[in-house]
């Protein structure tokens, strides 16, 4: 069956592969976009952890993730794959950057033909420097216009709690966008359209290295001068590269650029920011590692952006710091001297 985009409908059938609490949240939102919208719609959500899919099934929460916050119980988990795929029309990802590669080519398969796949994930993957809408077009062998990306200032936990929040849905074919933004809307949740892939992606991805060098700077009690400014050029570095590649300048003004910068670099609940806290304080990055309980992406994409930025010329000092940092060749003390002892310019000159 193939979806018919031009209806006006949205997806009947949901899977949602990564069970954390983005998944998870994302899972919420489009079972209540359907509850909403008075649409009879299944949602299967795939999770590797037996205990955190019986809880799911049994008491409707997810506690390890999302606290005790209430989950439809129109949503049903499972760790088998092959039964979350089965038909679905949209497939969510929300599974590490790192591990996407390899799972997709365990689930190619599965996947029904002509079903569109969004991507939540927010990394660029090492040694290819792919981002995760090109991995997903490479390993599933389908075309841009079925593969979208969603992102914005998106903390799962204030979403699962249903506080209001704006999001971006992109996709180089517009209709899709539309259906895909309209399957995931819901009263506390309103995605904006756009077909700047490469934009959206590229704020996602660069945000949380910026949002880790934010947290060094308040694990080392720098005051608010220092993060606004950390923050401000971040975005200066970051749109440089989406240029690069080919971004539309204006989504750096937007909720994918200026808006998710923002969220993850200043709230509590962001794992990058929270991280960066850390190794200010003077954690190493093991210790880091083992003090969390969910993957910060900015770890592990610093190093493929720092490279892709060699590659292209693209000048990006901030986020060559934090992998310094990261690799041990930089303490957390020489951070912020070192990003104010670069050659007087413009702020203009990107």
């Amino acid at each position: 069956m193939t979806v018919n985009l031009e209806r006006g409908e949205s997806a009947a059938t949901v899977a949602v592969l990564g069970a954390g609490s983005w998944g998870t949240t994302f899972a919420k939102i489009v079972a209540d976009a359907a509850a909403a919208s008075d649409v009879d719609r299944q949602i299967l959500l795939w999770g590797r952890r037996p205990e955190v899919v019986e809880q799911i099934n049994t008491l409707h929460r997810n506690r390890q993730y999302l606290k005790d916050i209430a989950l439809p119980e129109s949503i049903r988990a499972s760790t088998d794959v092959a039964e979350v795929l089965g038909d679905a029309e949209l497939i969510i990802l929300a599974v590490p950057a790192q591990t996407l590669r390899l799972q997709l080519r365990e689930w190619k398969h599965l996947v029904r033909p002509g079903a569109f796949v969004v991507s939540l994930m927010k990394g660029l993957e090492l040694h290819t420097d792919s981002r995760m809408s090109e991995v997903i077009c490479e390993e599933l062998g389908i075309p841009a216009s079925q593969v979208a990306v969603v992102s914005g200032p998106n903390l799962a936990m204030e979403i699962a709690r249903e506080e209001p929040t704006a999001s971006v849905v992109a996709c180089p074919d517009k209709e899709a966008a539309a259906w895909i933004a309209r399957s995931c809307t819901a009263p506390y949740f309103r995605p904006y359209t756009t077909t700047d892939v490469t934009g959206v992606e590229i704020g996602g991805i660069v945000k949380n290295i910026i949002a880790l060098a934010v947290g060094i700077c308040e694990g080392k009690q720098m005051g608010d001068n220092t993060k606004a400014s950390v923050i401000t050029r971040g975005l200066a570095e970051t749109s440089r590269l989406s240029l690069a590649l080919g971004g539309d300048a204006r989504t750096m003004a937007g909720l994918a650029g200026l808006g998710d910068l923002v969220a993850t670099c200043s709230s509590p609940l962001s794992r990058n920011h929270t991280a960066g806290r850390l190794l200010g304080k003077g954690l190493t990055l093991d210790e880091v590692t083992a003090e969390m309980n969910q993957t910060a992406e900015g770890i592990k994409s610093s190093q493929a952006v720092h490279e892709l930025a060699g590659k292209l010329g693209v000048e990006m000092p901030i986020t060559a710091a934090v992998v310094a940092v990261l690799d041990g060749k930089l303490s957390v003390d020489q951070l912020g001297p070192l990003l104010l002892s670069r050659d007087l310019k413009s702020e203009g000159d990107y």
